[in-house]
């Protein structure tokens, strides 16, 4: 009874949200880009807070330049994943709106947690494109020395072999490679925000519901 109470209110709850959206969408004809505009400057603002947390020797190092130009595109492929994120979320609320069981409608929500899941492999793919673009151009007027310096950048298949050495390491041994785990977990915060939603709506429809039982 108090669990059909609850996702009865945290429906309510979210058709509300969504219906907000629905108007936003109307009056602003623009909210795409304000969307993806959004999305930028909150993967930008979580590599530097990661970046200068986690790894405050290659901020202030000789390495500053090169970290410097690798936010324009982990912050452009970032978004890019924020933003179809986001509208698959919405399409799934719709539908999840009208199912009218409860095991579906919780079916429904819990693929976020797939989305929030599948941000850890793009996460990986980011920084591997980002770091061989930022190495591709900076090799093009640069000399053969340069160049063979760079090769670690510009080799693709090294480079993923690199970060998903990393991962495994990480799993493995995850003591020994908290700085890397807590860089990951903060560039995937913007991908879980649709998790978070539903959770927090999910667990105030419960506090409500549970205050009213007593």
């Amino acid at each position: 009874m108090v669990l059909s109470k609850t996702i009865n209110l945290w429906r309510n709850d979210l058709g509300k949200l969504l219906s907000y959206y629905e108007r936003a969408k109307v009056q602003i004809n623009t909210l795409f880009l304000y969307l993806f505009l959004f999305f930028i400057f909150l993967n930008i603002g979580s590599y530097w807070f990661a970046m200068l947390t986690a790894f405050p020797n290659l901020v202030f190092g000789k390495t500053f330049a090169y970290y410097f130009k690798v936010q324009f595109p982990v912050g452009f492929l970032g978004a890019l994943f924020d933003s179809l994120s986001f509208f698959i979320t919405i399409n799934i609320i719709k539908r999840a709106l009208r199912n009218k069981g409860n095991i579906a409608y919780i079916v429904h929500l819990s693929i976020d947690i797939l989305i929030a899941i599948l941000a850890t492999f793009w996460i990986l793919f980011v920084f591997t494109i980002s770091g061989w673009i930022i190495g591709f151009f900076d090799t093009l007027h640069q000399t053969t020395e340069a160049i063979e310096m760079y090769e670690h950048e510009t080799n693709l298949s090294q480079r993923t072999e690199g970060y998903t050495g990393m991962v495994q390491d990480a799993i493995r041994h995850p003591f020994q490679n908290l700085q890397n785990i807590y860089f990951g977990l903060l560039m995937g915060l913007s991908a879980i925000i649709p998790t978070t939603i539903h959770l927090s709506m999910f667990f105030k429809s419960l506090y409500i519901t549970t205050i009213h039982s007593d």
